[in-house]
């Protein structure tokens, strides 16, 4: 039994989390718990050696005496500093209401199209994702905005809340995202490439978003009927929307195009887009100190949590190393039959189920140092497989139970929507970001990621 402790400790660490105990503490307690248990032979030596308790704990401890090493690397790694300055342009961009401008201005320009509000809170959706990067953000904007127009004008419930659900994820997918920039940390990828890597993916879910609304319009008018607009004067129209796109849409190019360019690293341009979405605040008139201070202390909390995890998963990682868990693991996943194939299978249904009961964080900080090795050992190109892990990252912000998007919806939604539609609502964008997954898999050079 003492061979499969480490796979018995994963177990009991991922049994702990659905029952809803703190990430951070789950991973730190559960190794230290099973450290103590595979160390029970050489306690009980040590006791049979007249050892003392000081001896014992001594010994205990010395499996965990690099991780003040770990810890001083993480907190000196400058690209988990693009971590909280994201973080930070995102929550000020929030709080100048910049998601309303946008949803309010494009309703009017898409309203005369069938499906037309559901087309642009896809689009405001891609644009937030890119500006602002925070689901939860995005989807409790766009559910307390979009949908009760939606609603007033007989679009089908299921529709609009699995719109408004998958609009909110694309955070996850378009850079700049916090999901990439753990990868790359994790996987010891450059952030700015695998931000490059991950516009295509992410353009061809918007596409396919939109024309899975349009096909839904056109089979069922009553589900996404059009509308007519309170202004006729179409120029009036353009000119509004273009004035309320232009801003974040400059800030997206200046901070996506100063990496892509190679002008500035993905935490300079953090920097940078935290300073623009301060500006973008003074813009709108909605600057304050108030906002600021709120801002700072938001992006603190989030932060805070992200790297209490880290830490966590840094001593559950040892722990695992410890018990020989991570050789176990890497002998079963090279032994798979079908070599790369039947790896990459394996490990996209892995996470895919993981995502339906725990969060990305934890998944990207335990399972993916897991599954890495492997990967290199099979001779897996490192940038497309963190692009597939990050699709399959974005599902589990919609896969039901416990997908993050639907609990965030459901909290903002009109009396009349129940959870059931909203479950129901997200099933088709979940198999057309399933069948994005596969087509990444199968022809990376569509993506250029061959």
């Amino acid at each position: 039994m003492m061979e499969y402790i480490g796979i018995i400790m994963f177990g009991v660490a991922l049994l702990a989390l659905l029952f809803g105990f703190p990430v951070g503490f789950t991973f730190g307690g559960v190794a230290m718990i099973f450290v103590c248990i595979a160390k029970l032979p050489d306690i009980q030596h040590m006791l049979q050696d007249g050892a003392g308790f000081s001896d014992i704990f001594a010994d205990i401890t010395s499996t965990f005496a690099f991780m003040p090493y770990r810890i001083q690397s993480i907190m000196e790694n400058s690209v988990l500093m693009a971590v909280p300055l994201f973080i930070f342009m995102g929550v000020v961009l929030e709080k100048t209401r910049l998601a309303e401008r946008l949803l309010e201005s494009m309703g009017e320009l898409f309203g005369r199209v069938r499906g037309g509000l559901a087309i642009s809170t896809v689009l405001v959706g891609a644009l937030l994702a890119a500006s602002t990067g925070i689901v939860g953000a995005s989807v409790v904007a766009m559910g307390l905005i979009s949908l009760p127009v939606m609603l007033k004008h007989g679009y089908d419930k299921r529709l609009g809340c699995g719109t408004i659900c998958a609009s909110g994820t694309l955070g996850q997918i378009i850079p700049p995202s916090i999901v990439l920039i753990i990868l790359g940390d994790v996987m010891g990828i450059p952030v700015g490439d695998l931000f490059r890597a991950a516009v295509a993916p992410g353009v061809v879910l918007v596409g396919l978003y939109i024309l899975y609304i349009l096909y839904t319009s056109w089979r069922n008018p009553q589900a996404a009927p059009s509308l007519s607009t309170e202004t006729t004067d179409r120029r009036k129209l353009y000119t509004s929307a273009i004035l309320h796109v232009l801003p974040p849409l400059a800030l997206i190019l200046i901070v996506l195009g100063s990496i892509f360019a190679g002008i500035a690293t993905p935490t300079e341009s953090s920097a940078l887009g935290s300073v623009g979405a301060l500006l973008l605040a003074v813009i709108y008139r909605h600057f304050s100190w108030k906002l600021l201070y709120e801002a700072a202390l938001d992006s603190v909390r989030v932060t805070a949590m992200v790297f209490a995890i880290l830490l966590g998963a840094t001593a559950f990682s040892m722990a695992f190393s410890y018990t020989g868990g991570d050789i176990l693991v890497e002998d079963a996943l090279l032994d798979l039959p079908g070599d790369e194939i039947g790896f990459l299978a394996l490990s996209m249904l892995t996470i895919l189920l993981l995502g339906f009961f725990i969060d990305f964080v934890e998944i990207s900080f335990i399972i993916v140092p897991i599954l890495a090795p492997a990967a290199k050992a099979l001779g897996i190109a490192p940038l497309w497989f963190a692009i597939l892990i990050a699709m399959n990252l974005q599902s589990s912000f919609l896969t039901p139970p416990f997908g993050f998007s639907l609990f965030y919806l459901k909290g903002v939604a009109p009396p009349g929507v129940t959870t059931t539609d909203i479950y129901r609502g997200v099933v088709p964008f979940i198999l057309i970001q399933v069948a994005v997954l596969v087509s990444i898999l199968v022809f990376p050079g569509w993506y250029g990621l061959a």
